[in-house]
This record gives C-alpha cells, structure tokens and sequence, in this order.
C-alpha cells in the first residue's frame, strides 16, 4: 500500500501531515475510516490471511511467535525501534507510523483457526514486541479480548508488553486467562517527568496513568514487570531520574524490572535525531559523538549505565526482570504466603537462549520493544 504523493523510506518532518490521497489497492483492505474523536488518524481495515507471526531464527528474542493486531501507533513515541517496519507497508516511517494504522478486524478469528490446528505446539506468544496492542484503536475496535480467550483457550502461553492504560479494561479477561495458561504482564515505562514523555511519547498514557495500570494488575493479582526502556543520555539517565523511577515502580508494585539505552535503528535515528534537534539542539552533537553511525551507543556507555541500573535496582529491591505469571507451578514451588513480593516465576527454559520462557533475555544491547 502505497500513499501517491510520498517517496518510500522518506519521513514526512515533524508537524507535517500526512497525504491525504487514495491508497493504492491493498490485499485485504475492507475500508480506510476516519473519525472525529481520532482526529489526524486514518484506520486501514484489513482481513488478515494469517495472525500468528514467526520470529526468525536469527532472533535473540525467547520467544518464537507474535501477535500483532495492530501496524503503526498512534502513541507517536519519537523513539520507537518499530518505525521502519511501516516502510514494509510503502508507508513512511514518521508521521505516517503514527498517524495510518492498519487495524487487522478479523485476527482474533484468524488466530483461533491457527491454534486449533493439530500442529501448533502451544509454544508461548508475545504481544506487544513491535506495535502496542493498546494504543488508542483499541478503545474502537476490541481486539484484545478475542485475541486473549483465543490464546487461553488453546492453551496457549503468551505475555503483553504495553504503554496502553486501556489494559485495565481487561483484567477480568486477564484473570480468567491466567487460571488456563501462564500469563506475562510487563508496562512500558522509562521516565517520570510529564512534560518530557509529553514530547517524546505524545500520544501515551501519562507516566502516572501507567504507574497506577501496575498497581491496579497487582491488585488483581496479576504479574507486572517493566521495561524501562530506553534510557535516554543527558536526558534520563543521571542518578536522580533513575532512583526517582525505580522508587516509584517499587512503590507501584512491580514484580520485574529491565533498563536499556536508546536504540537507533535506521528509521528510527532519522525521526528521533529531528525531534532532538527541536526540543534539544545542544545534545544533537553528542549524540552522534556517542552513536556514532550505529544503532547503539558506545560500549563504555552502556556499561556505566547498566552499573547505575544495577545500582539503582539492588536500592529498591528488584532481582529479577521477568513477568511471567504461573499459579500452578507458583503454589507448587512456594508455600501458602511465602511468595516474595518481586522477582520471576519461570515456566520453561528457551531452546536457543536458557532464558525463562516469557522473559526477554534482555542485555546491554537489546532495544526497547515498542
């Protein structure tokens, strides 16, 4: 699919907006919609063929399959590592990412056809690993729960990784699952200051919304580790900023906790390097003294960060980065009260890494997810 009046691979500047021109006929397009209440997005609604995605076997990732109902999101975050992916689709990776969303209507149907087969082995499942099954669309098209009860029923593993505070409508969905399969809760969320997510992640739930979607999943019962990622240099990187938000997480309740540097892959450094330039031109230099022309930052950068990281979780008592959920196998290994208030709850090992099934091995390398 195709907008008539852009060049692929060429984001579209910030502030600008996105061609208005008919797409170019798209296997499976039932309708583009737009509404007032989503004003400056256009909904693509397709009829996927298939809803399960394999992962490839070059991946470092522990988990083999994916989910995604969703291509593009209107969470806008300047520093997504998805943004190239919508280039796939002949759209560009800057405002169209955030602003045309192809919305798959028919995957919860499709995905139970899949897992019915003799042949799925009920290997577990991840949601959220390239766009955010709870963006905004979500509120207009339900998917989640069809996706959930579809998964549970087969029973199936799987794990959502989100910024989306629409979560919450779920949880009874969410807690019938977990008494069928194990179920993995993790919450993006790597900086406190309102001002700055506003500018960085403009569509997302504020921060305060998502610390208390945590503390609303551990009420429930509910698993719920965080990916707090990334970590931006100069920017929420200092001592303060990190003990301000593992404290705060701790606080929420969190059962896990993973941190990393800024990730910038190709069409993703383009768009995120534009915004610095914006909000902050004097730190435009030093990035690319500190990236370089690679996606990450230096080696002695990552390791100084993940040493205050490490500090920083020891302070405020997260050992583990996991947020599988298991009660089966919980009230078989810990007896009635003992279970720590923090940490993983393994279900299985993955075959290429070791990892805890539904526990990214996450390292200094490994980008934030969304």
């Amino acid at each position: 699919m195709r907008w008539t009046t852009q060049q692929l691979n060429q984001p579209l500047p910030l502030g600008e907006a996105p061609s208005t021109q008919p797409l170019l006929p798209l296997a499976g397009l039932v309708k583009s919609v737009q509404t007032p209440e989503f004003a400056g997005i256009t909904f693509h609604e397709v009829l996927s063929k298939s809803a399960l995605n394999k992962v490839p076997p070059s991946s470092s990732m522990p988990f083999e399959w994916t989910v995604n109902p969703y291509r593009g999101c209107s969470h806008a975050c300047v520093y997504c590592f998805a943004r190239k992916s919508h280039t796939y689709l002949d759209f560009d990776s800057g405002v169209d990412f955030d602003s045309q969303v192809v919305v798959k209507i028919n995957v919860a149907q499709v995905l139970g056809k899949e897992l019915a087969k003799a042949s799925w082995q009920r290997d577990h499942v991840a949601l959220g690993t390239n766009t955010d099954p709870y963006q905004r669309a979500e509120g207009r098209y339900k998917l989640m729960p069809g996706i959930i009860k579809a998964l549970a029923d087969s029973g199936t593993p799987f794990s959502i990784l989100t910024k989306g505070t629409l979560l919450a409508r779920d949880i009874g969905v969410l807690r019938e699952a977990g008494q069928q399969v194990s179920v993995g809760m993790g919450i993006s969320l790597a900086l406190l200051d309102e001002d700055l997510a506003h500018t960085l992640e403009p569509g997302t739930p504020s921060p305060k919304a998502r610390l208390a979607l945590i503390s609303k999943l551990r009420d429930a019962g509910l698993p719920c580790g965080v990916m707090a990622m990334p970590i931006l240099p100069w920017l929420t990187d200092s001592d303060e900023a990190l003990d301000s938000l593992f404290a705060a997480l701790a606080r929420a309740g969190a059962t896990g906790l993973s941190a990393g540097a800024l990730y910038l892959r190709p069409g993703t450094r383009e768009w995120f390097m534009h915004w610095l330039a914006r909000e902050h031109p004097a730190l435009v230099g030093r990035y690319q003294r500190l990236y370089g022309s690679g996606a990450y930052a230096s080696k002695e950068y990552r390791q100084w960060l993940a040493g205050r990281v490490n500090e920083a979780k020891a302070r405020h008592g997260f050992v583990a980065q996991g947020f599988i959920h298991d009660p089966r196998q919980e009230e078989a290994q810990y007896p009635a009260g003992s279970l720590p208030a923090t940490g993983f709850r393994g279900v299985g090992s993955n075959k290429k890494t070791g990892a805890p099934v539904g526990t990214p091995a996450f390292s200094e390398l490994t980008p934030t997810l969304f």
